[in-house]
């Protein structure tokens, strides 16, 4: 959310709007992925889900940086948002890791 607030209040040039576009794809393919593992049939459908929910959020940090290298006066307020990314990359990272480490009964996750 923090991610969409900023990026509505802010004014684009032609080189933000590209950048600006990009974060606000990857950033919602987080939340995407992360409600349709919840959706999955399978344990291993369940862990993909959050595997490209990872790698959203690690491109998102990829565009959050080009932002805050090239818009110096954004900064704190990226830093923060940044810093929320990082959050949400390890409790994701966190979560693959005990996903592939925990041998279930039945295919089926827990949710």
């Amino acid at each position: 959310m923090s991610v969409v607030r900023f990026l509505k209040k802010e004014k684009w040039d032609t080189f933000g709007i590209v950048i600006a576009k990009q974060l606000m794809r990857s950033a919602s393919s987080v939340g995407a992925n992360v409600v349709e593992a919840k959706n999955s049939s399978t344990r291993a459908e369940f862990r993909r889900y959050y595997e490209i929910a990872l790698k959203s959020c690690n491109e998102s940090k990829y565009w959050i940086c080009l932002l805050r290298d090239g818009f110096e006066k954004m900064g704190s307020e990226l830093k923060n948002i940044l810093k929320e990314a990082d959050e949400i990359s390890k409790i994701l990272a966190t979560s693959i890791i005990k996903l592939k480490q925990d041998k279930p009964k039945s295919d089926k996750p827990n949710t």
